[in-house]
């Protein structure tokens, strides 16, 4: 019997510790334009941002959410992220971060049922970085 007890000790450890020092899942790299093609994945989607958006409403203790177009504006858009821009300036300031600038957006890909557009939500602005001109 105490054999069997270590057995199933032994699995245990060794079966668990498998998923406990698993690797996280690593991003990968998609266009916005491919996006569609993502939804669910974990990804990394840089372009240049060509047209943000900000509704008349926010969200309590979040601010206003600033959705920012990447490669196409407009109606023809392929894909955004939102992030958001605590009050009483925070939109404006966040989009002049980012507005004119190659952007690379890290996050799940969701899909937007309204319009069928590919978006990350980046809640967290470290999600988010600026790439160099000419990259």
């Amino acid at each position: 019997m105490t054999r069997m007890k270590i057995l199933f000790a032994f699995v245990c450890l060794f079966g668990f510790s498998a998923l406990a020092l698993g690797e996280d899942a690593k991003p990968i790299k998609v266009a916005p334009a491919d996006a569609k093609s993502h939804v669910g994945d974990l990804a990394v989607v840089c372009g240049l941002v060509v047209d943000s958006a900000v509704p008349k409403y926010g969200l309590a203790g979040h601010g206003k959410p600033v959705s920012f177009y990447l490669d196409q504006p407009g109606p023809n858009a392929v894909f955004y992220f939102s992030a958001f821009g605590k009050a009483p300036d925070g939109p404006k300031l966040l989009i002049d971060a980012y507005k004119n600038k190659r952007v690379c957006v890290t996050g799940k890909i969701d899909m937007m049922p309204a319009n069928g557009l590919p978006f990350i939500m980046a809640t967290d602005r470290d999600q988010i970085k600026t790439e160099a001109a000419g990259k």
